[in-house]
């Protein structure tokens, strides 16, 4: 992450004048207010979504709730460039909803215009919302069932209980998803050039690619970078010296009887549809309509990214698990580098692929030139290990999240009685903490297997030769203007991503068991 750190930093060191004018007169005053009207706006979307869902499954009980509870977080396996493409074709002036508006209540009826900011904001918000509410469900669920009952004893209702006792308790766990969509949302490209939202992570694509200019591509993303770290900084300070354990057993669900069970499983239906059933559908049509396009070259993809997301998902874990032992012992030096190596998930994939792949490139020309002409060439830019490397810089604040937030669960007594019972170093982290850090651990590793499946940029520069996924193929077909073709490894992808969450619903139930009202 030092390495990715500093070739992005270094970019201000590179800039000529001419750069120089270009990124604070021409760049930065056009696309920065747009950039944080985005950064503001779909994490208060999302948050709004993913905390309300969360409190719904996790507390209460109502028809449908076990199969909406999984439902909901299926947008997190869509990527978002591809819900962009399907919300444009529905809802674009020559798509079938306007076109039926104009049909019905004559040519003047028409829909905002869906390629604007507006739009953007909210098709970003139905697809990271799942981040918030992954975690806010397990957050809710874990709370205890005692801090519940106090706050009814002195006399709350159910909804005084929900802004009092439970959101205040889960708050790290929710600022640790908003600060997930908030990094997901200012690195987004394919979504918002799918909008013709011009942000900064678009005129970094334009220096690179119009301008040719690295250097000023990489200026740019380190604003990204100090934009993220000022928030994340804030938060976290803004959260010290708070307690967020609740002892006692796990909370029971409450019953809900007539208008609101019924309401609670409308709402949550029609948040599940139109995030990820109707969209899925619609791929789902494209790649019929294309299915002659399947052949055994997408067995190979489909492997590829799974291997590709099982390797990310068990060394990201690991990192993640040494990060949370080494900030308990390391005090503000283990702070320091825990928020170093989480820094990278604001910078835009492809500029986080060329911070890596240059100084790895100029490291494998120096060993093939010290190296005699018969040795087989070694390329550290081009190999999977450099792809987990990337993956590794890139998600581990995704990784590392869920399992922070879970830390503050175990109390300073529960780690001081263990000690008393002779438990030391890792057999303290064997015994209490992994098994307490279980739904953290279970969700991170959800996370982190979803983004991989879809992540394209540095996949695609710094995989191995031949080492194509399903996401790249998605970027091929897209390329060549074919959109409806790349529903075909888009469902690929989507179907894939499916497997953990089933896994996860299965693997664990950390509400508990129901009671009635």
């Amino acid at each position: 992450m030092c390495m990715a750190l500093a070739s992005v930093l270094l970019g201000w060191l590179n800039l000529d004048a001419e750069s120089a004018g270009y990124v604070w007169g021409t760049a930065l005053p056009r696309v920065l207010p747009t950039t944080l009207i985005l950064a503001v706006v779909v994490p208060a979307l999302a948050g709004v979504l993913g905390v309300a869902a969360a409190w719904l499954v996790a507390v209460h009980e109502f028809p449908g709730r076990r199969l909406l509870e999984a439902l909901l977080i299926v947008p997190l396996a869509i990527p978002a460039y591809l819900l962009a493409t399907v919300y444009i074709g529905w809802l674009d002036y020559a798509g079938p909803i306007q076109t039926l508006l104009r049909a019905w209540f004559g040519q003047g009826a028409a829909l905002p215009p869906i390629r604007s900011t507006g739009g953007a904001a909210i098709t970003l918000a139905l697809a990271l919302y799942p981040y918030v509410y992954l975690l806010a469900r397990g957050a809710f669920a874990t709370q205890g069932q005692r801090a519940l009952e106090v706050g009814q004893s002195l006399g709350m209702s159910r909804w005084q209980g929900f802004w009092r006792v439970g959101l205040p308790l889960a708050r790290p766990w929710i600022a640790g998803g908003l600060l997930l969509v908030m990094m997901e949302t200012l690195a987004d490209f394919g979504a918002v050039a799918a909008f013709n939202v011009d942000t900064l992570t678009v005129s970094i694509y334009q220096a690179w690619f119009a301008l040719f200019s690295l250097p000023t591509a990489l200026s740019l993303a380190s604003v990204l970078v100090l934009v993220a770290a000022v928030v994340a900084a804030a938060e976290r300070r803004t959260r010290r010296q708070r307690g967020y354990t609740a002892a006692g057993q796990q909370a029971r669900r409450v019953h809900l009887h007539g208008a609101g069970a019924w309401g609670a499983t409308v709402a949550l239906g029609t948040l599940a549809t139109v995030a990820a059933l109707a969209p899925i559908t619609q791929l789902l049509v494209w790649a019929a309509q294309h299915a002659s396009d399947f052949d055994t070259r997408y067995w190979a993809f489909a492997s590829h990214s799974l291997s590709l997301s099982a390797m990310a998902v068990g060394l990201l874990l690991a990192g993640a698990l040494a990060l949370a032992g080494l900030q308990n012992r390391a005090g503000r030096a283990g702070h320091l580098l825990a928020r170093i190596a989480q820094s990278g998930y604001a910078v835009p994939g492809a500029v986080l692929a060329v911070a890596l792949f240059t100084p790895l490139a100029g490291l494998s020309n120096a060993f093939n030139a010290a190296t005699p002409a018969d040795w087989a060439p070694i390329l550290l830019h081009t190999s999977l290990a450099t792809v987990l490397l990337a993956y590794a810089t890139r998600f581990m604040t995704v990784a590392s999240q869920p399992i922070e937030a879970g830390q503050l669960r175990i109390t300073p007594a529960l780690r001081d009685a263990a000690r008393s019972l002779g438990l030391q170093g890792s057999r303290l982290w064997a015994t209490v903490h992994l098994p307490l850090l279980r739904p953290a651990i279970l969700g991170a590793a959800l996370l982190v297997f979803i983004d991989v499946m879809k992540e394209l940029p540095m996949t695609l520069m710094t995989r191995p030769y031949g080492w194509d996924t399903l996401a790249v193929r998605v970027f091929e077909m897209t390329a060549e203007g074919e959109w409806e073709r790349a529903a075909v490894p888009g469902i690929g992808i989507v179907l894939l991503g499916l497997l953990p969450v089933a896994w996860l619903m299965r693997s664990s139930d950390p509400s508990g068991a129901t009671d009635a009202a």
